[in-house]
């Protein structure tokens, strides 16, 4: 099923990411981490992909899985690191594997890299162009920032470049991990005012451990509130009671987007079946 006609259907989904192994002898792991997952009956489950060739072979491959347990699955392509040749191949897989829905990132430039080649893809933008010129009928999905791109000084410069993912055929948008939802009401009314209607999705990620956050907050740039800092302050040396205030948080954050209109939410799972259980559980009446 494509993801924008789900995303249209007026119904709330709730989805679920989970990463390929690092290395091929882990791939048992992850497809039992698929198999507990989609047992969840998510509405769809997304992939990351592995730049450079690193892990990017299994994305199809656990995409494919996804698929034949029944949950739609969500390819993430990433172009930074690959030529054009090589983006064009895994579209070909892709296709082969009966995957039709793809999220189209540009991905981190890799420390001491010749970028851009005249071979590679300069921005997310482009990768969506040229998917959708292919022909092969993709849904096309694109990373969006509700607190700017770390790598952008001016956020009304971000929604612009946005705007250009979503002009080059981008079906929908997925958002980065925040931890306050006006954050991400207050970027909703910014992207509709500068036209962009397409579906968003609120990826919401359940931090059950303090190294966690501190490691999210530096790639991303991500704001905690002080009320979620409180939490860290106070459960960060006990485990167990981490674990259950980050999913009681997430939990929060989501029941508090689905009662504001918000009808889609990604749960970053970090493949932990039993923190997307525990949450979805929590939901399980209010998504019915």
């Amino acid at each position: 099923m494509k993801i924008s006609e789900l995303l249209k259907s007026g119904k709330v989904t709730v989805s679920c990411e989970l990463f390929p192994p690092k290395q091929d002898g882990d791939i048992d792991k992850v497809q039992e981490v698929v198999r507990e997952i989609t047992a969840l009956k998510p509405d769809f489950m997304s992939v990351t992909y592995g730049a450079g060739g690193g892990t990017s072979e299994n994305t199809t491959r656990i995409a494919a899985d996804i698929q034949n347990h029944g949950v739609t699955a969500l390819a993430h392509l990433t172009c930074v690191s690959s030529t054009k040749q090589e983006v064009g191949r895994v579209l070909s897989t892709l296709k082969d594997n009966h995957v039709d829905n793809i999220l189209a990132l540009r991905g981190d430039i890799p420390q001491g890299a010749n970028f851009p080649s005249p071979q590679q893809y300069h921005y997310a933008s482009e990768l969506v162009r040229e998917i959708k010129a292919s022909g092969d009928n993709f849904c096309i999905g694109a990373a969006c920032y509700p607190e700017g791109h770390v790598e952008c000084a001016r956020k009304e410069d971000d929604i612009n470049y946005l705007k250009q993912k979503v002009d080059s055929g981008c079906d929908f948008l997925t958002t980065q991990m925040f931890f306050d939802n006006n954050v991400l009401y207050n970027f909703l009314y910014r992207v509709l005012a500068k036209g962009i209607t397409v579906p968003v999705v609120a990826g919401i990620m359940p931090v059950t451990n303090s190294k966690q956050i501190q490691r999210i907050c530096a790639l991303s740039g991500t704001a905690l509130p002080p009320r979620f800092k409180a939490i860290v302050d106070k459960f960060a040396d006990k485990p167990a009671a981490m674990k259950q205030a980050g999913i009681a948080y997430a939990t929060e954050q989501i029941i508090d987007l689905i009662s504001n209109g918000v009808s889609a939410v990604h749960i970053y799972t970090m493949n932990k079946p039993d923190i997307a259980g525990k949450i979805m559980d929590n939901l399980s009446e209010i998504i019915r």
